[in-house]
């Protein structure tokens, strides 16, 4: 019976998103990398990365702005547009998470993420690109199967990620 109450109390816990799992995936970043444009190459900086929410200790998984940003980096360092100086980079790129639409308990687990992403130039502040994604990614029961929020969390990482890697492919489209 207490080993019941304990195990119960441990799922129950939050875990929080982790930044390197939102990254785009090296495979991803190296097929991408090649095909950025020059203009863009070595000149994007983060500007206001917001939206997110930390994982309360209790229930539940979040997104907090930090991961969000760490994930964005770690990305634009993996496909070359990272500037080597930020403060002196030509395009400054602001992200918002504007939803993370979580079920509150089911064995497979989906997560619908919103991100609005925009390029701006940092001299004239001119909109060089901007939407909103939005994805959806599924955590299969099998994935961890004791663990409500740690399916959650597996779900959020990848809706975010999923967000980060349309961005980016529409970033490889772009002609500044």
């Amino acid at each position: 019976m207490i080993a019941t109450g304990c195990l119960a109390g441990l799922a129950a816990c939050g875990t929080a998103s982790q930044s390197h799992k939102m990254a785009l995936a090296p495979a991803d970043a190296l097929q991408l990398r090649g095909f950025m444009p020059e203009g863009l190459r070595g000149q994007v900086a983060l500007a206001d990365v917001s939206g997110g929410a930390e994982t309360g200790r209790w229930w539940g998984s979040k997104v907090s702005s930090l991961a969000l940003e760490h994930a964005l980096e770690e990305s634009l360092r993996a496909v070359g547009l990272w500037a080597p100086s930020p403060p002196a980079a030509r395009y400054r790129l602001k992200a918002q998470l504007l939803a993370l639409s979580q079920p509150l308990v089911s064995l497979d687990t989906e997560v619908a993420s919103a991100v609005h992403f925009s390029l701006v130039e940092q001299s004239g502040g001119a909109v060089v690109y901007q939407r909103s994604v939005r994805t959806v990614h599924k955590a299969e029961f099998s994935e961890a199967l004791l663990s409500h929020p740690e399916r959650l969390r597996l779900a959020n990482e990848g809706a975010v990620r999923q967000a980060i890697q349309l961005m980016l492919r529409d970033l490889a489209n772009l002609r500044p």
